[in-house]
């Protein structure tokens, strides 16, 4: 079983902690299903939240969902001029036997944008 990674990313409507719960949900669930992954091929998660998102942490999102037992850690993005509002990413650390090349790299919504070479 390899050690891989996995990127994705959701931009938020607005700041609100039911609004990040419910997209960032909807983004490791996509996450897992899209690359037939259980909470157990987990290894760990790191999300990185703009600097104007200040409602929750996405981590807590994970949480609901029942991803327990996994190491967790959230950060803040740089705050870099231009860049894309409200949004969250996630680079989590699976166990899979899946090659590199067939990992799929989920952004949703308008975060698609940010990584148009690996989206799917």
């Amino acid at each position: 079983m390899a050690v891989r990674a996995v990127r994705g990313a959701v931009q938020l409507e607005r700041d609100e902690a039911g609004h990040m719960d419910e997209q960032v949900g909807a983004l490791l669930t996509a996450i897992l299903e899209r690359n037939d992954l259980a909470t157990d091929d987990l290894i760990s998660i790191w999300f990185t939240a703009t600097p104007d998102l200040h409602s929750d942490f996405p981590a807590a999102a994970a949480r609901k969902l029942g991803i327990v037992d996994v190491p967790l850690i959230c950060a803040q993005e740089l705050d870099i001029e231009g860049a894309m509002p409200r949004v969250v990413r996630v680079l989590a650390h699976i166990e899979s036997d899946r090659p590199r090349a067939d990992i799929a790299h989920v952004y949703l919504g308008a975060a698609a944008a940010l990584r148009k070479d690996i989206a799917q």
